[in-house]
């Protein structure tokens, strides 16, 4: 049943089944492997147990087409935290980033184009295009996103402030007391060197709909629906929901090099980021295998975890399991509900887990010409390397395909954010042909006009994005040789994704920080003693960050400590 992994044997399968782990992770994801080296690091013994025949969970490559390798789910890198980087080392264990000449490319139909990199005045002349209020205020905004995003970073290296739940003894909670005082004086140190106008201007981004906050800093349409598309990313909510403006900060929030707000390919494929990430945990002594399905976590009459039950009936040992799937899947399918508050049941089966997102991977014979921007690049120009944003014109048009989604129809004119890796990495595509990835919004999870089960309905969704391309990119559809599409049910079924959510879960302001997964259980320890939740549904939150499983790992070790004195 059981590969034998990537780091061993039949032998070391073997062993897998017959000791008795410190901790046992679920799932390969980059959250799960992050953890795992962290607790290796720390002493423990560490087996990861991935369902599927491939490591990365969202963060993969693969060759479905001969020749053509796929970011299949996560396209880009900037959230994974600095700190993991550094602390892993994963440059040394393989991981390559290739920044983007430009970052954002958004081609009109008039024949007009945004073109935004990292030359502050070239992005000056750009946004000038369209307007000198927007070319003079885009620097200040940018400015006030890196200024709350260095809020943020304190947050998100952060374990939460949660209240303890389990019975604990007076040392326990007097250590409780005290981190909870460091986490709040440090909290009100940031944000006493924010000021009171900023601090205002930024609790104003988190609750404001993302059109509130674009239409404060901006008149010209092309300018707030490019920067409006990063806000929407993942979700089902429209521009105009409140609190929408978050995940616009979410996106910026990341680094590349320590130049921020760059959102770099990576060589090899998105894929790469997790196999460098396995490489340092192999160093560290954790044990990986592959085609290894957890059926059910195994618990004891009094609540505590023991280890965990796979598909083929093998029974797994430990008192320290870390579940790297969704919220839903870990507790309405792993666990036995009835080791399980009734209140907390219904707020993870009630949690939002719906998504828009429907990703499509082609491959083409030839590098897509945009008729508004003829720079004069027979081959690779600046703009093939951004961020491509297809029907991204203006906020009505966004606005409109969001509402075609909430009506249960995928949207007539997909918003799309297009990205050509092989513009800049040679390894994932044959020569002269290239690899291109569609982000396309939005696709309710079960459309009311037919189904994602119907073939013919998937190619008319795939042919419909294609159409719109050629709009802007002539030729596009008949340079397609094959694609790869995945519907929200398609995210579900094959990668784990309730729902298809990218995040593991919504990202609204209900499901932040001491909210994620819900409220009283945001500190990755669950109701069941010895489980604790290390995935993208726990705070900090989705995205190829890290800092989930990185804070988990740190919550396993301080409690392993404890309880082995």
């Amino acid at each position: 049943m059981w590969s034998r992994g990537i780091n061993g044997s039949a032998t070391a399968t073997r062993r897998l089944k017959e000791k008795k782990w410190d901790a046992l992770v679920i799932g390969a994801g980059h959250n799960g492997l992050i953890a795992a080296t962290y607790l290796a690091r720390g002493g423990l013994s560490v087996a990861v147990l991935e369902r599927r025949h491939v490591i990365g969970g969202a963060a993969v490559t693969e060759e479905l087409i001969p020749g053509f390798k796929f970011s299949r789910c996560s396209y880009l890198l900037s959230l994974l935290r600095p700190s993991i980087i550094k602390e892993l080392e994963l440059v040394r264990h393989g991981l390559k980033l290739l920044k983007p000449i430009s970052q954002s490319f958004t081609p009109c139909l008039d024949g007009s184009y945004l073109l935004l990199g990292p030359d502050d005045e070239q992005n000056y002349l750009e946004m000038l295009k369209f307007s000198k209020r927007d070319a003079d205020a885009y620097p200040r905004y940018e400015t006030q996103l890196q200024k709350f995003g260095k809020f943020m970073d304190f947050l998100l290296d952060s374990q939460t402030p949660e209240t303890l739940q389990w019975d604990s003894s007076f040392n326990d909670w007097l250590r409780d007391k005290l981190h909870k005082s460091v986490f709040w004086t440090h909290c009100l140190k940031h944000a006493l060197s924010l000021g009171q106008k900023d601090m205002v201007d930024f609790l104003d981004l988190l609750l404001s709909p993302t059109s509130k906050v674009l239409n404060t800093w901006f008149e010209s349409d092309v300018v707030k629906a490019t920067l409006a598309a990063d806000a929407m990313i993942g979700s089902m909510a429209s521009i105009h929901t409140p609190g929408s403006g978050y995940v616009l900060l979410h996106h910026v929030m990341g680094e590349t090099d320590g130049e921020h707000n760059i959102w770099s390919h990576v060589e090899g494929g998105m894929g790469t980021v997790s196999l460098a990430i396995s490489n340092a945990a192999k160093e560290a002594g954790v044990h990986i295998f592959t085609n290894a399905e957890v059926s059910k976590l195994v618990i004891e009459e009094s609540g505590i975890v023991i280890g965990v039950l796979m598909v083929d009936g093998e029974r797994l040992h430990s008192s320290i399991v870390l579940s790297n799937a969704t919220p839903y899947k870990t507790f309405m399918e792993l666990v036995p509900q009835i080791f399980l508050p009734d209140e907390f049941v219904r707020a993870i089966k009630y949690s939002d887990y719906s998504s828009g997102t429907t990703k499509i991977n082609v491959a083409v014979d030839k590098l897509p010409q945009f008729q508004s921007c003829n720079l004069n690049h027979p081959e690779v120009g600046p703009h093939h390397t951004a961020t491509i944003h297809i029907g991204s014109e203006s906020m009505e048009e966004i606005g409109l395909a969001c509402q075609d989604a909430w009506n249960g129809l995928p949207s007539r004119r997909p918003v799309m954010e297009m990205t050509i890796p092989s513009s800049l990495d040679k390894t994932i595509s044959p020569p002269g042909k290239h690899v291109v990835s569609l982000f396309t919004q939005y696709t309710p999870y079960k459309p009311t006009d037919g189904s994602w089960e119907d073939p013919t309905y998937r190619e008319l969704y795939a042919q419909r994005c294609f159409n719109l391309i050629d709009e802007y990119a002539p030729g596009f559809s008949s340079s397609v040789i094959g694609y790869d599409m995945l519907t929200p049910p398609d995210l579900e079924r094959e990668f784990g994704l309730t729902g298809g959510n990218i995040f593991h879960g919504a990202m609204g302001l209900d499901s932040l920080f001491l909210m994620r997964p819900v409220k009283q259980w945001s500190d990755h320890r669950t109701p069941i003693r010895g489980l604790y939740m290390c995935g993208s549904g726990s705070h900090p939150g989705g995205g190829v960050m890290g800092a989930a499983g990185r804070n988990a790992a740190y919550v396993v070790l301080q409690d392993f400590k404890k309880h082995s004195r």
